[in-house]
């Protein structure tokens, strides 16, 4: 059995980091997904490809995985800078602006 062992990203539509700090243990696919002739859903009989777990830290994750036997692969988060801004959202509005501001 294969998993992964990684800190999830913060999604692209949003600006906050919800969910992003825990770690996740995800099982690789044992088998290929087919197509079902009847309804064209995709599925497979394997159920390790529906296990997700979620720990505090990567070191539980990988005590974890040592503890039973799952061979894994570590993938480090990388960390941006967050982007602060002096005055906040209320400064694309503000009447003292430098520049012109438009759309």
């Amino acid at each position: 059995m294969r998993a992964r062992i990684y800190q999830p990203s913060r999604n692209a539509m949003q600006s906050g980091t919800a969910k992003t700090r825990n770690w996740i243990l995800d099982f690789a696919p044992a088998e290929a997904r087919e197509v079902d002739p009847l309804m064209g859903w995709t599925g497979s009989g394997d159920t390790q490809a529906q296990v997700r777990l979620r720990f505090e830290t990567r070191e539980e994750a990988e005590d974890y995985a040592r503890a039973h036997g799952i061979d894994y692969t570590l993938a480090e988060p990388h960390k941006r800078k967050a982007n602060i801004r002096a005055r906040g959202y209320g400064e694309n509005f503000a009447t003292d602006r430098r520049g012109p501001w438009t759309h």
